[in-house]
């Protein structure tokens, strides 16, 4: 922003720029926005992110975030808790569950191995999925991480991990494109790569 702004204002849109895939000039638009909303909007916005950030956490269980201890996917006594699916993030847990047809459980990585990026298994919620499985009652898991080279490297280094407990692990037949991303796929998709997945 140009020398004429305001330093707040300035600062706001830097915020805003260091979101994912906002640029300057949408991060510019956002913060003159801001600036346009009335004095109980502006407060209530950022009351809203204040709020999600202290009292959302991931699940005690999944990984998944919540504001519970336990998010209502792990709570739900109606869930096959035989299956467990394993994915990067809680946006693709929202993607499943738009498919209304996946009833099984869900295990939250948060994040993929990249050695180049300095991500390695122990900043992974592998430890945790591990504890989960020792538990005895798990008969598979579906690895559905994204069809990328992390994507890829993480489901075969988890089910190298499964395979000795004699866990049955299988990965998406995606019907999706290589390099594509699980969050922007349509629930069509979504279902037939579920359905179709082969086993590791």
């Amino acid at each position: 922003m140009s020398d004429c702004n305001a330093l707040p204002l300035v600062i706001l849109a830097e915020k805003f720029a260091r979101l994912p895939g906002i640029g300057m000039k949408t991060a510019q638009r956002l913060a003159y926005y801001v600036m346009s909303m009335d004095d109980n909007d502006a407060e209530e916005f950022a009351e809203a992110i204040v709020n999600a950030k202290k009292t959302v956490h991931n699940c005690k269980c999944c990984q998944n975030l919540t504001e519970k201890e336990i998010c209502p996917i792990c709570d739900d006594q109606q869930r096959d808790k035989s299956v467990i699916c394993v994915v990067e993030g809680p946006k693709d847990v929202t993607a499943f569950e738009r498919t209304k047809e996946y009833n099984g459980l869900y295990h939250v990585l948060h994040g993929l191995l990249s050695p180049m990026d300095g991500i390695t298994p122990e900043q992974l919620k592998i430890r945790e999925l591990l504890a989960r499985i020792s538990e005895g009652n798990v008969n598979e898991v579906i690895m559905a991480t994204n069809p990328t080279v992390e994507g890829d490297a993480t489901a075969l280094y988890i089910a190298n991990l499964l395979k000795p407990l004699g866990i049955k692990v299988s990965r998406l037949a995606f019907g999706l494109p290589v390099g594509g991303i699980l969050e922007y796929a349509d629930e069509v998709t979504l279902y037939r790569a579920l359905e179709n997945r082969n086993y590791m």
